[in-house]
């Protein structure tokens, strides 16, 4: 339609992550601001869970808004799409051939015909390959471990932008990744791909499997509290947690969801999108740790002292 305009050298990814930061980062701000002077609407749209609106919700706002158990369908979508990435990026380098080319393509109309690599294949296979554990685990955790009130509801916005996350984190991973770009070397190696692990590259696997591992105890400890020792499901009230970390935090669950993606972007440092997604991360965990925290509070007249919002002693 318009010949001057190319949309392959806008950068769809990161204009995704920037906007989803605006908002939280606004809309958050101005909930830890000046909350009670906002609109029924905004507050609504952007408090779900346990921290839900209290009074007279939205009329509007309430058509748009979708069960919270229906958290499970992007996380069917994000194991899709992760073991999709993970298949496509070790077919690449087992061959040692350039990606498929209609895998460049999608990724120059995602992220930009004009990609660099930045990030070594050995760099882009850890990455991928933590990123699609974390996703087939909460996969699991979801389907399997978590308990879903019936009764609470998620604005729809909130329900796409877990499918945003998913899919944009992936093709962030990919899209600056050697064997994945236009731009590059003029040709690859006479024996393929170079792998080279590192010891820093092991420290960066021992972190993140730390904090996999330790998420999964929290969301286990969280899900135990509606069932009984058999682990039948008798309540859907929320209780207060105890155990593992969360002796020293309110919220352990998002303060690894954070660690996680700093390891990613250590591991990808190079890879300019990446940024985007960890910012992303970082401002979304904490507003929802501040805003769980506060209810906590409200809650639980004797709720730890000790236990800060979302960084162990800190924060």
């Amino acid at each position: 339609m318009f010949p001057w305009f190319d949309i392959r050298t806008i950068n769809l990814i990161n204009f995704l992550f920037v906007n989803l930061i605006v908002t939280v980062v606004v809309l958050g701000g101005l909930l830890a601001t000046i909350e009670k002077h906002l609109p029924t609407a905004i507050r609504q749209t952007f408090r779900y869970g346990k921290h839900a609106l209290k009074g007279t919700p939205d009329r509007l706002v309430s058509l748009l808004e979708v069960p919270k158990a229906w958290f499970k369908h992007f996380y069917v979508f994000a194991a899709a799409w992760a073991l999709a990435g993970f298949a496509v990026m070790m077919g690449t380098y087992i061959s040692g051939k350039p990606a498929p080319e209609y895998v460049i393509t999608f990724l120059d109309t995602m992220a930009t015909n004009k990609r660099m690599v930045r990030t070594t294949p050995t760099e882009t296979m850890i990455a991928m390959t933590l990123i699609t554990l974390q996703c087939l685990r909460r996969f699991y955790e979801t389907w399997f471990v978590q308990v879903f009130s019936s009764k609470l509801k998620i604005n729809l916005s909130a329900y796409l932008v877990g499918y945003i996350h998913y899919f944009g984190t992936v093709v962030a991973i990919l899209s600056q990744a050697e064997g994945f770009t236009r731009m590059g070397p003029v040709s690859l190696p006479t024996n393929g791909y170079r792998f080279e692990p590192t010891l820093s590259l092991g420290l960066a696997i021992g972190v993140f499997y730390y904090a996999w591992f330790h998420q999964y105890r929290s969301n286990v400890i969280l899900a135990n509290l509606r069932k009984d020792k058999t682990g039948k499901v008798v309540n859907h009230k929320h209780s207060l947690p105890t155990g593992d970390f969360f002796e020293v935090v309110s919220s352990p669950h998002m303060f690894f969801e954070i660690v996680m993606y700093v390891v990613l972007f250590g591991v990808l440092h190079r890879n300019s999108s990446m940024v985007y997604v960890l910012l992303w991360v970082l401002s979304n965990q904490l507003m929802n740790s501040w805003l769980t925290h506060q209810w906590y509070v409200e809650n639980f007249p004797n709720y730890p002292k000790q236990r800060k919002a979302l960084v162990p002693y800190v924060l």
